[in-house]
């Protein structure tokens, strides 16, 4: 009995150290996840430069317009933008709902829309603050 559960505890999807050559539908899980882990990082690092952008910028904008500012506008596009993305990769991964490979799908989801997303930040951190659109560097 214990030797069963150390075996099951040493095939657990989180034992992945490497990602290179996956074969197990648990071993493909675990590294979408950890893809999605990654992409998630990425977005967060990106996403502090830019609300510390829109913090500053709403420093010196002019409220006698009625309009919500940088970072409130900002921060509710996020919301809704992760509102959207955990929605629509449920849905994409119900031709696998209760299945092992539905976490596979949803990772894979959500590692394509978080670095689609990422990429909209620096657009945006780099168009609003220059003005000219140019590359910013990747973190």
């Amino acid at each position: 009995m214990i030797f069963a559960a150390l075996f099951l505890l040493a095939q657990a999807p989180d034992a992945v150290a490497e990602c290179t050559d996956p074969t197990t539908q648990g071993e493909m899980n675990a590294c979408a996840k950890q893809e999605f882990d990654r992409a998630d990082a990425e977005l967060n690092a990106v996403w502090k430069k830019v609300r510390g952008w829109a913090k500053k910028a709403d420093a010196k904008l002019d409220r006698g317009d009625g309009q919500s500012g940088y970072a409130e506008s900002l921060l509710a596009a996020q919301r809704a933008w992760l509102t959207y993305r955990d929605t629509h990769c449920q849905l994409v991964s119900f031709d696998a709902r209760g299945g092992s490979m539905q976490p596979l799908l949803i990772n894979n989801c959500l590692t394509e829309l978080t670095e689609n997303r990422t990429a909209e930040l620096r657009e945006l951190l780099v168009n609003q603050v220059s003005g000219e659109p140019k590359t910013l560097p990747e973190t």
